[in-house]
């Protein structure tokens, strides 16, 4: 998984959202977090506080998130930053960022992938889903900066 909060899915395989709920599930049971006041907050506390909402897919276009952005302007876009952190055998990088050569690993499907055009760049959270959970009252600007989060 590429920092950030973004993935990278070959081919047409996608990681199940079991997962994370499995994930979740161990957390909820085992974790807690201890503030500096003598209060204990669990994870099952924690999220029982987080508000719950209807989503609402009216009016979602992808293009209302700017992405692929030169955010750093070292003239590699989002997608190719996402690439060059996630690559197991570096490509040589010209000019405006051209990827030539490298191997990227799927651990999804076990294979090893060597065309840039055969990855998907997708986010943990897909834009249409933020979309639907409240993203629709974010500015241009917010949306820009969740589609391109690398931190």
């Amino acid at each position: 998984m590429a920092p950030g909060g973004m993935q990278w899915q070959s081919g047409r395989r996608r990681a199940h959202p079991l997962v994370l709920v499995v994930l979740v599930g161990l957390l909820w049971s085992t974790v807690s977090v201890t503030p500096a006041a003598a209060d204990t907050v669990t994870v099952r506390s924690a999220v029982a506080e987080l508000p719950v909402a209807d989503e609402n897919r009216a009016g979602y276009d992808r293009d209302l998130f700017p992405h692929w952005i030169d955010e750093d302007r070292d003239g590699c876009h989002t997608r190719k930053e996402v690439l060059i952190a996630e690559v197991t055998t570096p490509p040589e990088v010209g000019s405006r960022c051209a990827l030539v050569g490298g191997q990227w690993y799927s651990y999804y499907d076990d294979a090893t992938w060597t065309e840039q055009t055969d990855l998907d760049i997708d986010h943990m959270v897909p834009l249409a889903e933020a979309w639907d959970s409240g993203a629709s009252d974010w500015t241009t600007a917010q949306r820009r900066a969740y589609a391109n989060d690398l931190g």
